[in-house]
């Protein structure tokens, strides 16, 4: 989903070792319905581009984009970083708070990311502060996210992923972090996205204490 919207490169390099071809091909016409997307947005904008431009421009069918992207939405804030933000979470210190992981998660994914395409990061994040219906959709996308969150902190404290203190404490988290994404968007990404992440983290961490079940701090 679009946590990491601004953050996290939107499709894994296609030619990752041990990718098998079919997979390859999928990654690559991804690739390409996003950068068409991204590049007609440029010229004519959000509201005048549509699916079937998108096709043309991605060398596609419509019902090609369909298929990768039910809505014109999701291809703006639809990307393939939760499975690696679970599995960088999952590779911390298992007694290191959760607050601390995604600090060191979130530095890293700032930097792969918007160094890897800073304008498309800017773009992103622009259209979720300027168009109803990208954020909207992103809300509604959060809980994937939540969820992900859920198991990790889940795991962390010996609690169940599903416990009402596990769900809140994740879902303020990605709040949080959505939150500041549009800040930065609405501040003219003036700030470095980076520290605006830590000073995030820092406020939740303050202001609700430490993890559900384990000590604060």
């Amino acid at each position: 989903m679009s946590l990491m919207a601004a953050s996290a490169r939107s499709t894994p390099a296609a030619d990752s070792p041990g990718m098998g071809l079919r997979e390859r091909k999928k990654l690559k016409t991804r690739a390409a319905i996003r950068d068409a997307t991204y590049r007609l947005i440029t010229e004519q904008g959000y509201a005048a581009t549509t699916v079937e431009q998108i096709a043309e421009a991605a060398e596609v069918s419509p019902s090609t984009v369909s298929r990768y992207f039910p809505t014109k939405e999701d291809i703006v804030i639809t990307d393939e970083c939760d499975a690696m933000l679970e599995a960088e979470l999952r590779a911390r210190p298992a007694d290191e708070p959760i607050v601390d992981s995604l600090k060191h998660v979130i530095a890293q994914a700032v930097h792969l990311g918007f160094d890897d395409d800073p304008e498309v990061s800017r773009l992103r994040t622009r259209l979720q502060v300027e168009v109803p219906a990208v954020r909207s959709r992103m809300m509604e996308s959060m809980s994937v996210t939540g969820q992900l969150l859920c198991r990790v902190i889940g795991e962390r404290t010996g609690r169940d992923a599903d416990a009402l203190e596990v769900r809140v404490y994740a879902m303020a988290l990605v709040g949080a972090l959505m939150e500041t994404t549009l800040y930065w968007a609405e501040h003219g990404h003036q700030e470095e996205l980076r520290d605006l992440m830590d000073r995030t983290l820092e406020t939740f961490s303050v202001l609700l204490g430490g993890t559900p079940g384990a000590p604060p701090g």
